[in-house]
């Protein structure tokens, strides 16, 4: 069970991954709070859905690429439940295209949602908890930003930033009890996934991924877990590859 006064934040908290992370955050003694786009005017549902199955969850808007809008996002957070102990930059987006069609306008929404935010959403909390002793920071990569994906670029490359930004602020923080991690899931069973058209998903997708299925949202929230625990204070700068083997493909 996690210390009660442990405080987790997740960007992108109220989306299919985010949720899930969420609500297992919850589960394991976490208290949690959630950041959502500014435009997004369903969180009062969601967050009414959320309390109705026994989840007590904070959720704040958050433009994650803006910096401005994180330090307020942020600000907020620590004003109501305090500082932020775990900090989860799951928030992404994707914009697919092949190179020859891509615009300067969808290679930089991707890289400042997807890469920028790190920065926005870590410079907001890191200094503290190099201050108290203790932080762990936990970025979603992808195993496309190991392996690149056709029609990707922009996204392919953000998800390979996120871990050059991991293992240099891990090895800023690491003697402070701060650990920096990137985790990189592969196709997850969310509703964004499951959408895709069960002929494509039969012969594109998971003859590529060696256990044979789509992996669930509560296997990479239990490695979040996992990550954010006190057990793991030996882990830092890695990439930690949840894709069912396809990384090996």
């Amino acid at each position: 069970m996690a210390q009660q006064q442990r405080l987790v934040l997740v960007t992108g908290g109220m989306g299919g991954l985010g949720e899930t992370i969420s609500t297992k955050m919850v589960d394991a003694g976490y208290r949690v709070a959630v950041t959502y786009s500014p435009g997004n005017k369903t969180h009062p549902e969601w967050l009414a859905e959320m309390k109705s199955k026994g989840y007590e969850i904070f959720a704040v808007p958050c433009d994650v690429a803006d910096f401005e809008s994180c330090a307020k996002a942020v600000a907020e957070v620590q004003k109501q439940l305090g500082p932020v102990d775990v900090l989860v930059n799951n928030a992404g987006i994707t914009r697919d295209m092949t190179f020859k069609k891509m615009d300067q306008v969808n290679w930089s929404a991707v890289m400042r949602t997807n890469l920028d935010s790190l920065f926005n959403m870590s410079k907001q909390v890191a200094d503290s908890m190099v201050e108290r002793g203790w932080g762990r920071i936990i970025n979603v990569s992808s195993v496309n930003g190991s392996k690149g994906a056709f029609g990707q670029t922009n996204y392919s490359a953000a998800k390979a930033g996120v871990h050059g930004f991991t293992k240099a602020l891990a090895l800023e923080v690491a003697k402070k009890n701060v650990t920096v991690n990137t985790i990189s899931p592969g196709y997850i069973g969310t509703k964004m996934v499951t959408a895709i058209p069960k002929e494509v998903l039969d012969t594109k997708i998971l003859p590529h991924i060696p256990v044979g299925r789509l992996g669930k949202p509560e296997e990479v929230a239990g490695l979040i877990i996992y990550l954010a625990s006190e057990e793991a204070a030996f882990v830092t700068g890695a990439n930690i590859a949840i894709n069912g083997g396809q990384h090996m493909q």
